[in-house]
C-alpha cells in the first residue's frame, strides 16, 4: 500500500524528463497560443488510445502508425489548435507528416518518433508553413515548467485550462504525475473534442503502461459526456520518464504498481471532470450513479441514456425537478424485464420516485431546492444486482448552441 499519497492539484508538478514549448503560431487566429511542442527525455516510453470514430483525423492515423514503428519510444508529440486536419483526405496525411518531419530534423530524431495531434475545425487542410515556420520558436521555448502554458495552448472553445498532478510514495519511491487536457464540446469520448497528456516519472514497461492507460480511460475519460459526440481528433496519451529511478514496474501485482495506477487514475478523474465543468455553455456538473444493477453495463447503459437525453439537459439548466423525464429515459435504456415498482431515484439526496411512482414523501418544493444547485448527484438504484457505475455530464444551455451555431463564423 502507497506510504502518502497527495490528492490532485491544479499547481502543475514538473515531470523529470518533460519539457514543454508554447507558441503563438497563427493557425486560426493571431496573437493566440495554438502550438505545443513537447520534448520527452530518451528512453520514455509512451502509451496512447484514440478514437473510435472511423472517420478518424490524419494525425490520429499517423501517430498511431508513428507509435508503432517507434516501439513505443517517442520523443517529442506536436500539438496545434485551430484546425483538426480531419477531413483532409490523402493531403491530411502528408500534411501531419510533413509537420513532423520538420520536428524530428530540427531535433536530430527519427521521424517516426514524433507523434502529431491537431483539434481545431474540421475539413480544412492544415497550414502547414504556418506551424513548420514557429517549431523553432517552440523548441527555443521548451522549459520544464512550461504545463501551464501548454495546458491553454491546446484550448479551443475551453474557457479555462484542465492541469492537474498528484504524488504518491510507496515503499520508498515517490512517483509523479501530471496530466492536462483540451475539451468542452464533441464530448463524449470513446475510446470530446478531447486531447489529454500525461506523464509519470515512474520507469514502467511499455504492455504496463498502456494497462494503466487503458484502465484509467476507462474510469475517466469513457465516464464523460456533454453533448453524445465523438470526435474524430480523440486522444490520450500516458509517458514514463523513468527520472523516478525504481526497477520497471511490470506487473499491477506489485505495491508500487498498484499506488501508480490509483494515482494515474486519479488524475485522469480529475481532467474527466474539468472537461465537464468547463462544457461549452454548461451551468450545471451532474454526477449520475447507477446502483444495484445486473451488471457494469446496464449501469451505463441506463447512466449515458440520461446523460445523453436532451430533454434532461434542458430541465437541468433550467433548474426544474422533470423527474417524468429522468423515469422515461431509464425506461427507454433497453434494460430486459426491467421492474419499475422495485427501482428508486434520488436527486441530490431526496427521494423523488419508487414503487413505480412519485415518492409519497416527495414535494416540488425539495426538487426545485435540489435542481437550483450547481453540482448535481442522481442516484438510481435499479434492485437489479451488486454493480455500480457513475457517469458525469452537464446540462444544455442557450450558450451550447450559440458557441456551436458560431463556430466556424
Amino acid at each position: 500500500m502507497p506510504d502518502a499519497s497527495d490528492k490532485t492539484s491544479e499547481n502543475a508538478q514538473p515531470i523529470a524528463g518533460v519539457r514543454l514549448g508554447t507558441v503563438a503560431a497563427g493557425v486560426r487566429k493571431p496573437d493566440r497560443d495554438d502550438l505545443v511542442l513537447v520534448e520527452l527525455a530518451a528512453g520514455t516510453r509512451c502509451a496512447a488510445v484514440f478514437t473510435r470514430n472511423a472517420f478518424c483525423a490524419a494525425p490520429v492515423a499517423v501517430a498511431r502508425e508513428s507509435l508503432a514503428a517507434c516501439d513505443g519510444l517517442a520523443r517529442y508529440l506536436l500539438i496545434n489548435t485551430g484546425n483538426a486536419n480531419a477531413g483532409t483526405g490523402a493531403r491530411g496525411i502528408a500534411d501531419a507528416r510533413s509537420c513532423s518531419e520538420t520536428v524530428a530534423k530540427a531535433s536530430g530524431v527519427d521521424v517516426s518518433t514524433v507523434l502529431p495531434f491537431s483539434t481545431g475545425v474540421i475539413g480544412e487542410h492544415l497550414p502547414v508553413s504556418v506551424i513548420t515556420q514557429a517549431i523553432p520558436a517552440a523548441r527555443a521555448a521548451l522549459s520544464a515548467e512550461g504545463w501551464e502554458a501548454a495546458a491553454r495552448g491546446i484550448m479551443t472553445t475551453d474557457t479555462r485550462p484542465k492541469l492537474f498532478s498528484a504524488s504518491v510514495t510507496c515503499e520508498g519511491h515517490t512517483f509523479n504525475v501530471t496530466g492536462m487536457a483540451k475539451g468542452s464540446g464533441m464530448l463524449r469520448p470513446d475510446m470530446a473534442t478531447m486531447l489529454a497528456y500525461i506523464a509519470t516519472d515512474a520507469a514502467v514497461t511499455r504492455p504496463l503502461l498502456q494497462q494503466l492507460l487503458q484502465q484509467a480511460v476507462d474510469a475517466s475519460f469513457h465516464r464523460i459526456s456533454v453533448d453524445g459526440d465523438t470526435s474524430t481528433n480523440d486522444a490520450c496519451v500516458l509517458v514514463a520518464t523513468g527520472a523516478a529511478g525504481n526497477p520497471a514496474l511490470d506487473s499491477l501485482d506489485s505495491p508500487q504498481a498498484q499506488a501508480l495506477a490509483g494515482t494515474v487514475r486519479d488524475v485522469c478523474v480529475s481532467l474527466a471532470q474539468g472537461l465537464v465543468r468547463d462544457g461549452e455553455g454548461a451551468s450545471k456538473f451532474v454526477s449520475i450513479t447507477v446502483r444495484e444493477g445486473g451488471s457494469s453495463q446496464e449501469c451505463l447503459d441506463v447512466a449515458f441514456t440520461i446523460a445523453h437525453s436532451p430533454l434532461v439537459k434542458t430541465a437541468l439548466f433550467a433548474s426544474d425537478p422533470n423527474w417524468g423525464r429522468l423515469l422515461a429515459a431509464i425506461g427507454r435504456a433497453g434494460l430486459p424485464a426491467l421492474d419499475v415498482s422495485a427501482m428508486s431515484l434520488r436527486l441530490n439526496g431526496v427521494l423523488i420516485a419508487e414503487n413505480g411512482c412519485r415518492a409519497a414523501s416527495y414535494t416540488e418544493e425539495q426538487g426545485a431546492t435540489a435542481m437550483a444547485a450547481g453540482d448535481i448527484a442522481i442516484d438510481i438504484a435499479l434492485a437489479r444486482g451488486q454493480a455500480v457505475e457513475t457517469v458525469w455530464t452537464s446540462d444544455f444551455s442557450y450558450e451550447y448552441v450559440r458557441i456551436n451555431a458560431e463556430y466556424r463564423t
